[in-house]
């Protein structure tokens, strides 16, 4: 495709240096085409009023908003030589004051007359209970009288109100995009035309012009359709190409022997597994038998028994005369699953060993901390194929690890590992070896369907029988300290019946976390809403000198010598500790089924899969579990409400819904890990279910028949612009 300076030009050309640089560095936006990208994020009507009542949730945020003036009053003070402007505006909905001081006062007064309208973006602040902005900045929205034609198009105008930041309002957004949008014609356009008309999609140059300057709420209706289903489109094809590419691979097949590992197994087991577990099991048997690569993504609740799932998928493969792997992302989860996948297994973990089975194998263990005979030993018995099955941290990546016949990668949680440390994992078998990949994050169809949208994808939906209800309540230790120190007898209660509790906190407190730490005191002795988060090493000296005293209190943190870290879990694993205060390390994978109380600090602070994560670790015996999200944050405040969500709901599916609506959909594309901005602008992984499914099955079709993209050039160049190689590399860390 020839080059097309007015798209791909640097925006200096355009709008000026000092324009493109406030873009740049506070939007993100470097070319004509980023700016064209840039939406509104809504619309606002000469002859509607735009709703104040929402600014309470947003202090100390930027905010655009249309209104009316209501009244304007000059004040004095300092006996007269001071001057303050107070202009009061409303919408229907609320009112916002907006106040000017001292020579700035002059030319608001005689432009916001009462009755008048205008565009209004500051950053919105309380003053004496009452919300405001500051000296905002506004743009009048009358015309000019001799200019009746104008006024009456302006009038029937839909005002775009765009996403903009401190130095750049939203109007004078628009101006910068009035300047790039006769480049909107030579946008390629990615859309096959047949799926463009098939669909009744308008054309790409056309959303654009519709996006931007609508006549009709009907334009922006069809704008919004056409550019969501590029963004969807686009991104269904990197992964239909990445899933094409896996099924090119060869794998050996790798079927259970009759009578084997796997079914000596089976037969000892002392339950029978779950409908999901066995429905599961199938598929994953079934894409074993297969010869090219499984990629397979297992996601359960915390609890409904994946591990399980995982170990006879790794039987099955050591019955074929393969070896499986299984990746955790701490020593200390890589340490508990080694110990539980033994003790499931009881003699068929110690093949070779006196006392082992005949149709047994060695488990081994790989971590980063081990001493060097240990690991010598584990090394030497994954060249020779001794050990069917190894658990290891990242060092299982390491040069030195060989193995004699790799044939499963298990990677848990998926989402600490990035794609060239799965590939690093891969590439050491002979032939590129299966793929399971396991979560215990709840993520609804479409995030699948988007961040794994290269695996396809199982679900462990029902609890194992014996796993015991968690009670859940939010403790608001501000407005009720009483309630904080009934919880705190609650974990003493739960101790004298022989039970163990956790309590985590948002930080460790040894000083390093926290470079800023004594500059925050300070602050926080002025201002208790910026106190730094509460931190485990100071939490637990306050726990065991008061409400817990006589207890044993002990910590566990990332920062730990791992040796130390492995010592203390195993002491509360033996229930010689009662109450362990740690970071999220015992997030994931930690099971202590005599745990019966998890009490979160600063919970707030928390998002809400991670908060239904920690409360996983409670209840996994047959007494019930208990969980008290602690928080000071005021009851009316967002993060309640969140709070209230986890507590009123077990089912993290539904959770992990209510955690997508509030955040960015660019957090769950893994943006921070990539650095790249979210390609998805207008599409909504959540709302947009029906063309996201729709998308994937178009992208699996035209990449079926045309891989390389050859007769769909447009759709290349669309590709490479919004996930280069990298970027659609990492679409698949999640």
């Amino acid at each position: 495709m020839e080059h097309v300076p007015a798209l791909d030009e640097d925006l200096k050309k355009t709008l000026g240096p000092a324009t493109a640089k406030v873009l740049a560095e506070q939007l993100g936006l470097h070319t004509a085409l980023d700016l064209l990208h840039h939406y509104p994020r809504r619309y606002a009507e000469r002859g509607e009023l735009t709703s104040l009542a929402e600014l309470a949730d947003q202090i100390d945020e930027h905010v655009t908003v249309v209104a009316q003036v209501a009244d304007a009053r000059v004040l004095t003070f300092n006996g007269g030589r001071g001057k303050r402007l107070e202009v009061t505006i409303t919408d229907g909905s609320g009112r916002l004051q907006l106040v000017f001081f001292g020579a700035g006062v002059h030319k608001p007064h005689k432009e916001l007359l009462p009755g008048s309208r205008a565009m209004f973006a500051g950053k919105v602040s309380r003053f004496n209970h009452k919300l405001q902005l500051a000296h905002p900045a506004y743009e009048p929205l009358g015309a000019d009288a001799s200019d009746r034609d104008a006024a009456t198009a302006f009038a029937n105008q839909l005002i775009p109100i765009y996403p903009a930041c401190a130095k750049l309002e939203s109007w004078k957004i628009a101006k910068c995009v009035d300047a790039v949008l006769p480049g909107a014609q030579e946008a390629v356009d990615p859309l096959p035309p047949a799926l463009r008309e098939g669909r009744g999609l308008v054309p790409l140059t056309e959303a654009l012009l519709k996006i931007h300057r609508p006549a009709t709420k009907a334009d922006i209706e069809d704008a919004r359709q056409r550019l969501k289903w590029d963004e969807a489109f686009v991104l269904q094809v990197a992964l239909a190409r990445r899933r094409h590419a896996d099924a090119q691979l060869p794998a050996v097949p790798r079927r259970p022997a009759p009578g084997g590992l796997l079914d000596a197994f089976d037969a000892k087991l002392p339950f029978t597994l779950t409908e999901g577990q066995q429905k599961v099991s199938k598929e994953i048997f079934d894409d074993l038998a297969t010869s090219h690569p499984m990629h397979r993504l297992l996601q359960g609740e915390v609890g409904s028994g994946k591990t399980m799932v995982a170990l006879r998928a790794m039987l099955a493969v050591v019955d074929s005369g393969g070896q499986a792997a299984m990746l955790a992302p701490t020593e200390v989860l890589a340490q508990q699953h080694h110990r539980s996948i033994v003790e499931m297994m009881g003699e068929l973990a110690e093949g070779g060993m006196l006392g082992g089975s005949d149709q047994g194998t060695k488990v081994v263990l790989l971590t980063g901390s081990m001493g060097m005979p240990a690991r010598r030993q584990a090394l030497l018995d994954l060249v020779t194929g001794e050990a069917g099955i190894v658990i290891g941290t990242h060092a299982l990546i390491e040069d030195k690890v060989q193995f004699h016949d790799l044939g499963l990668v298990v990677v848990d949680e998926q989402h600490r590992f990035g794609v060239e440390q799965r590939d690093a994992l891969r590439s050491k078998g002979k032939q590129p070896p299966h793929l399971l990949v396991m979560t215990a994050t709840p993520i609804p169809r479409t995030v699948a369907m988007t961040v794994f949208g290269d695996l396809e994808t199982s679900v462990l939906d029902q609890l194992p029988a014996g796993r015991s209800p968690i009670a859940t309540h939010v403790v608001p230790a501000k407005d009720k300290p009483h309630f904080l120190a009934r919880a705190w007898e609650r974990v003493r209660e739960e101790v004298e019946k022989g039970h163990q509790a956790y309590v985590v906190c948002p930080r460790i407190g040894d000083g390093e976390d926290d470079p800023k730490n004594a500059k925050k005191k300070a602050v926080a002795a002025d201002d208790p809403d910026k106190r730094p988060p509460l931190a485990v090493l100071e939490v637990a000296e306050q726990l065991a000198r008061g409400p817990l005293a006589g207890l044993s209190v002990e910590v566990l943190h990332g920062r730990m010598d791992p040796a130390d870290k492995d010592d203390v879990m195993r002491r509360f694993t033996a229930g010689e500790v009662k109450v362990l205060v740690a970071t999220t390390v015992i997030e994931v994978g930690v099971n202590v089924p005599n745990s019966t109380v998890m009490v979160i600090m600063d919970a707030d602070r928390f998002g809400v899969s991670q908060l239904h994560q920690l409360r996983g670790r409670v209840g996994r015996g047959s007494a019930p579990g208990l969980c008290l999200l602690v928080s000071e944050m005021h009851e009316a405040s967002p993060a309640r409400a969140r709070l209230a969500a986890v507590a009123a709901t077990l089912d993290g599916f539904e959770l992990s819904r209510i955690d997508l609506e509030q955040r960015r959909e660019g957090d769950v594309l893994g943006q921070a890990q990539s650095g790249v901005r979210s390609s998805l602008r207008m599409l909504a992984v959540i709302e947009d279910e029906e063309v996201i499914a729709q998308a994937r099955e178009e992208a699996t079709r035209v990449v079926a028949e045309d891989p390389a993209l050859e007769r769909l050039p447009g759709l290349r160049t669309a590709l490479d612009a919004l996930l280069d190689t990298e970027r659609e590399q990492y679409l698949e860390k999640g």
